[in-house]
């Protein structure tokens, strides 16, 4: 039979406090036992493919040193080692084109590269795409000038995307071009004024 004792149900003589405070004590202890555990006891635990190690990626005209993981992607390194976050992450699984990057000039998902995998080769951003003196190449020119996106999240997948194409096809249809950036999408879904941006873009850099 349920009674009340200082306000709260009471069964079998276990109130919800003494409940409660059992749920803390047992909490506590558990956190005083990870912390003292100390970090050997972290290390033994650690995978073989969790231990970072030293490598050298050329980005954006530069030699960088950075510490990566085995299993690390070319997107989390350029993110949050290198501080590059013009690379946005959207799927993380290879289908929006958010991350691309170009790898010697080809348009890649970095999101799917593995770190390691990338030594070797020159990696360029979105970040690379800008001067040294800071001029906007000519297709971020195009973007500023059209308005072509909303949101802007895909914004910096679209023009690797696009500079890699017209490296292949510097002076395409618009078809053509709608083609070489299909492995992008955008949230918004407003392709035709990307596509507008992209194609003024080409216009400049045929120009420069």
């Amino acid at each position: 039979m349920a009674d009340i004792e200082n306000g709260e149900i009471t069964r079998n003589r276990i109130t919800r406090r003494a409940f409660i405070k059992g749920v803390i004590a047992t909490g506590a202890v558990s956190w005083a036992g990870y912390m003292f555990k100390g970090p050997t006891a972290a290390v033994a635990k650690a995978s073989p493919g969790s231990v970072e190690r030293l490598i050298t990626l050329h980005v954006n005209g530069q030699e960088r040193h950075v510490d990566v993981m085995r299993q690390e992607t070319l997107a989390a390194t350029l993110r949050n080692k290198l501080g590059l976050t013009g690379t946005k992450i959207g799927c993380d699984r290879a289908e929006c084109g958010a991350c691309t990057v170009l790898i010697d000039d080809v348009p890649r998902y970095s999101c799917s590269i593995l770190t390691h995998s990338a030594r070797g080769t020159k990696i360029l951003t979105i970040e690379g795409l800008t001067g040294p003196d800071g001029k906007l190449h000519p297709l971020q020119q195009g973007v500023l000038d059209e308005l072509g996106f909303q949101c802007g999240y895909c914004t910096p997948g679209f023009l690797m995307a696009a500079a890699g194409f017209l490296k292949t096809n510097p002076n395409p249809t618009r078809q053509e071009l709608a083609r070489g950036i299909s492995g992008n999408l955008c949230r918004c879904q407003d392709y035709e004024k990307i596509l507008d941006s992209l194609m003024r873009g080409a216009q400049y850099l045929r120009e420069a």
